[in-house]
């Protein structure tokens, strides 16, 4: 019987997150993978087989490119728009990697989930971005949403971001501690063969390998961001 549900993309917090929850919390969780026409969608398999290596037997990948027109103008979305280097956002409080919503979209769907499974307990590995940051992944949010999921009068959920205070480095140093094959996550928003190395997302996880001391096991076109 499962008792909980796990967001999982297959991005570093998210997969260091269900580990964490199988192999520490000693939880069986229902894990959900979003398909939202992201052009990163090598996650989406590695999130697969991060969900068979931990163990879970249940694991829903809902395709919602009916959404697609909602996210139209996201750099993570939009074939037409260019992914940011870090540089250029840094100290933008919404950059053009921001998908409208998402997280609150998520975390509904999340939520119908878990209560189709009689569970109260939703899981998202939201994490204090080392450099940039988005206000559906501040702890601000997480307060205000359960707040509006504890109106449920029957089966009431509550949403749990375990790593909201974590940086990028803290959640790597559980991951090793707990096992980890990073080599089976994915970050890079470029959806190419090989992560570029220069964009947000893989400035982060670089400078939190960097930080740990260890060598990140994914190929970069380059590894100067």
């Amino acid at each position: 019987m499962v008792d909980s549900v796990v967001i999982v993309s297959g991005g570093m917090d998210s997969v260091t997150l269900l580990h964490y929850l199988v192999k520490q919390e000693r939880r069986n969780p229902a894990v959900i993978t979003f398909i939202y026409g992201q052009k990163h969608q090598k996650e989406v398999a590695l999130a697969q087989a991060q969900a068979q290596l931990a163990g879970c037997g249940q694991h829903l990948v809902l395709d919602l490119a009916l959404l697609r027109p909602l996210f139209a103008h996201s750099a993570l979305v939009d074939a037409a728009t260019a992914v940011p280097l870090m540089q250029d956002v840094q100290g933008d409080p919404q950059p053009a990697t921001y998908v409208p919503n998402r997280n609150m979209i998520f975390l509904a769907l999340a939520a119908a989930y878990a209560e189709t499974n009689g569970v109260g307990d939703i899981f998202y590995g939201a994490q204090r971005h080392d450099m940039y940051g988005y206000w559906d992944t501040t702890p601000q949010f997480l307060a205000a949403l359960n707040e509006v999921y504890g109106l449920n009068r029957k089966t009431a959920v509550h949403i749990h971001a375990p790593f909201v205070q974590h940086s990028k480095a803290d959640i790597l140093r559980l991951g090793f501690e707990l096992g980890v094959d990073y080599g089976q996550t994915w970050s890079c928003y470029e959806g190419q063969e090989l992560a570029c190395g220069r964009c947000p997302t893989c400035a982060e996880r670089l400078q939190a390998f960097a930080e740990v001391g260890v060598a990140d096991p994914i190929a970069y076109v380059s590894r100067d961001a």
